[in-house]
């Protein structure tokens, strides 16, 4: 049986949820964020035959998330998605989502598939790096951030703003940590989409000329550090097996790929 969910089911829900808190990093942001009454989110659940939940369904704006753990009524979720005119997207582990493309496939425009990492503990190695000489950034610092990955050519494209910037590090939905070297911010890493269980990794960059200094690294360590010490998962998303050999290094460890579909609305 599928059905909307609500506050009341909230300690159900999040009791099902933070069992793979990397996994459902996404849902569980934007539950804690803005609930299950908003008109722009909304939230279903399927249960067996006991009555416990086995899978989630997340409507976020136009995007779709869906979660389970094994089969689950995909027939059903894709129903829900396929009734919306406003959908746009899915996205989601691909064991997940490749149980509902059959029931959607007609409306796929496109899909990528990334691969998605997750880190509980830090090798042995890491533990021992030195961070001393990285910072954690302040909202004062978010100019100096956005002009360095700009001038990254793997983040020329990026949509992020210092107002913007500035924002996720006044609110706590992101931090942001960086090296100086030679009076200028030449490598930073920082989190996304915090929640109370977990964090996603982005924006790990280094300035061309302060490449193999093990910056990059170093901020890694130090935001991991910090963020397991507040019994938080980490989580990222990586496109190639060399981008994923220097985060293994750190502690961690594929978890599968996360797909993203864009739909057609006609």
């Amino acid at each position: 049986m599928i059905r909307r969910l609500t506050e009341q089911d909230h300690k159900m829900c999040f009791r099902f949820l933070k069992q793979q808190p990397a996994e459902n990093l996404f849902i569980i942001g934007d539950i804690e964020a803005y609930g299950y009454e908003q008109d722009f989110q909304k939230v279903w659940g399927e249960f067996n035959e006991c009555g416990d939940l086995k899978a989630v369904l997340l409507k976020y704006e136009e995007n779709y998330i869906p979660f389970a753990e094994g089969t689950f009524d995909a027939e059903g979720f894709a129903e829900i998605m396929l009734k919306d005119p406003g959908f746009g997207m899915m996205s989601g582990l691909k064991e997940v989502t490749a149980q509902i493309e059959p029931y959607v496939s007609g409306r796929i425009k496109r899909k990528r598939e990334t691969y998605y990492a997750k880190c509980t503990a830090l090798n042995e190695a890491a533990e021992h790096t030195d961070t001393s000489a990285v910072l954690q950034a302040s909202p004062k610092d978010a100019e100096k951030l956005v002009e360095l990955l700009n001038s990254i050519p793997e983040f020329s494209d990026s949509a992020i703003t210092a107002e913007r910037k500035r924002r996720v590090l006044t609110d706590g939905s992101s931090r942001s940590y960086y090296i100086v070297d030679d009076g200028k911010m030449v490598s930073t890493a920082s989190t996304t989409a915090e929640n109370s269980l977990s964090a996603m990794v982005v924006g790990v960059a280094t300035a061309e000329n302060s490449k193999k200094k093990g910056y990059a690294t170093q901020c890694m360590v130090k935001l991991c550090r910090q963020l397991l010490a507040e019994n938080k998962e980490l989580c990222l998303f990586y496109d190639n097996p060399a981008a994923g050999a220097i985060y293994k290094r750190i502690g961690f460890e594929d978890i599968g790929f996360w797909m993203m579909y864009t739909i057609d609305r006609n």
